[in-house]
């Protein structure tokens, strides 16, 4: 891992860049808006297990399901509600712990923040220092490269001048070459200072550089560590869920192997039975003789004059008054 390492692969020769330090800043910031994303996820996946958890306790304590079964059926039933009740129950609680670790993973996230800051702060500083010194030097060197020419100058116009008589001129160019040599021996010193105050720097920088590096590498170890797990004991309690969820189901199931068609019926024909003797045959019965020529109801379609017999003789005769004649038709057939 020695070429992976964060403080060997984060430079730039320009002294004033700060780029290989700000990749670090950026990913470290997207690691922790990654951390918040799962932390939100994680609490609104709870919020529905919660209502999830909360509509199925509703439906298994306020909605009929077979309530009027009895015996064996009734008992998987009455276990099939409890154990939805209890599955219910499960999903509130998986809320809870999913709030639980969302909360672990926010913790988590502002002790990295706390311990970033004082880093980032102590970098701010020393490349704000490092930008500071660097300009000081290259005014400083622009001072010197200037006083430098004019020196140059200054012993050109000498030269120049060593033929002239007037020795008032020349005194002046010795003068102003003595000043100019002054003032570039002078720019020298402060630009070597400048230099060397700047190389100093330059290693507080570079030194400060690693240290930032070596925090930030453990830290980013240390986020996906704690991600990685967080992922895993999430998918874990999930996989709790279905398992716990699955035994409870597994008591409904054997309460149904318990089920017996023939217990249930038997119960409720033992329950509700209303007699063993059906209802008697209802008769034929004629009307001039309901006594002798009853019949089972269905089978008298008609009259059956071989079943009933002759006609019976009136006692009165034609000539009775009692008998009664219609327009000269007599009811006796003659």
């Amino acid at each position: 891992m020695t070429g992976s390492l964060f403080k060997t692969n984060f430079w730039s020769p320009d002294i004033l860049s700060t780029i290989g330090y700000d990749s670090i800043i950026q990913h470290l910031n997207n690691g922790r808006k990654n951390c918040k994303e799962f932390e939100d996820f994680l609490k609104e996946r709870a919020s529905i297990e919660e209502k999830y958890g909360k509509d199925l306790l509703s439906l298994s304590r306020k909605k009929p399901c077979g309530q009027s079964e009895i015996n064996t059926l009734k008992r998987a039933l009455d276990v099939f509600k409890q154990q939805i009740d209890n599955v219910a129950q499960c999903h509130i609680q998986l809320a809870q712990t999913l709030r639980e670790e969302a909360r672990k993973i926010e913790e988590f996230r502002e002790k990295q923040k706390i311990q970033r800051k004082k880093t980032e702060l102590v970098m701010d500083a020393v490349h704000k220092q490092k930008s500071l010194q660097f300009k000081k030097t290259m005014d400083a060197k622009k001072n010197y490269e200037q006083k430098c020419r004019d020196k140059d100058d200054a012993e050109q116009a000498v030269h120049r001048s060593a033929n002239v008589v007037n020795s008032k001129q020349q005194e002046k160019l010795f003068v102003k070459l003595a000043t100019s040599k002054t003032a570039a021996e002078d720019s020298d010193k402060a630009y070597m200072q400048h230099i060397n105050t700047l190389d100093k720097i330059r290693e507080e920088w570079q030194s400060e550089h690693i240290k930032a590096c070596e925090v930030f590498e453990a830290q980013e170890c240390a986020r996906i560590n704690f991600f990685r797990n967080a992922l895993w004991l999430h998918v874990n309690q999930l996989s709790k869920q279905c398992v716990t969820s699955d035994d409870m189901y597994e008591q409904v199931r054997k309460s149904l192997e318990m089920c017996s068609i023939e217990k249930d019926i038997e119960y409720f024909v033992n329950q509700r039975k209303t007699g063993q003797t059906p209802p008697a045959p209802i008769m034929y019965e004629n009307f001039y003789c309901p006594q002798k020529n009853a019949a089972p109801p269905g089978k008298a379609t008609g009259t059956n004059l071989a079943r009933r017999g002759p006609l019976p003789v009136p006692k009165s005769l034609p000539d009775d008054p009692d008998y009664s004649l219609v327009d000269n038709y007599s009811l006796i057939y003659q």
